[in-house]
């Protein structure tokens, strides 16, 4: 079974040795990568890709609408792994437009589990209502949604307290919010990092 897929890495390990022949040795030797991407779990947003990065220079972290929830503890403990062992220096929350969680947040279908991992977004739903419903055009409505969710997760992240120790103890970090589009390719940032404790409590 998914013999294409063994025979794609056999292919893909061969091609990465042509062009380079220590890249799996350098690999073996260290992860020390200076950025976290918080961003969502669509098969069409391929982190690494993306911002052009090898693997070894971007730490992950992925699920359904790039949520950052205080309560979970899958995200919390990359989110310490990455400040407090990695060291990282930026942690990227990414969005994309046209998320197919996020427009499940509101579209009122019931979906089971999923519901209750996106009520996040339909908070933020509620609290941008006016905004949000004053847009005529749906995907227009939907993509605003998209960079609302993405802010919100961004003072999720910075109000954590595994980053806010970090930059209480002056560890260099910042947390940007950015917004992939599927259209263009490229990423769309949102102009909401935050890169201290004072910049935090006032976000």
């Amino acid at each position: 079974m998914l013999r294409h897929l063994k025979a794609n890495n056999r292919a893909w390990a061969q091609r990465m040795v042509e062009q380079d022949p220590d890249f799996f040795r350098r690999l073996e030797r260290q992860q020390a990568p200076e950025y976290l991407w918080i961003g969502c779990s669509d098969s069409r947003v391929p982190a690494n890709e993306i911002v052009d990065l090898d693997p070894g220079e971007l730490f992950v972290h992925r699920n359904v609408a790039n949520l950052a929830p205080p309560q979970d503890a899958n995200y919390l403990s990359v989110l310490q792994f990455a400040v407090d062992v990695l060291k990282v220096k930026h942690i990227m929350v990414v969005g994309h437009y046209g998320c197919g969680g996020v427009r499940a947040a509101v579209d009122g279908i019931r979906r089971g589990l999923v519901d209750h991992w996106l009520h996040p977004i339909r908070e933020v739903w509620h609290d941008h209502h006016a905004e949000l419903t004053a847009i005529a055009d749906e995907r227009t409505r939907l993509d605003r949604l998209c960079e609302l969710n993405v802010i919100r997760q961004v003072r999720n992240v910075a109000s954590d307290i595994f980053v806010q120790e970090a930059w209480a103890r002056g560890q260099p970090l910042w947390v940007h919010g950015w917004v992939y589009s599927l259209a263009t390719g490229l990423v769309n940032d949102l102009g909401v990092t935050v890169g201290g404790l004072d910049q935090a409590l006032s976000a």
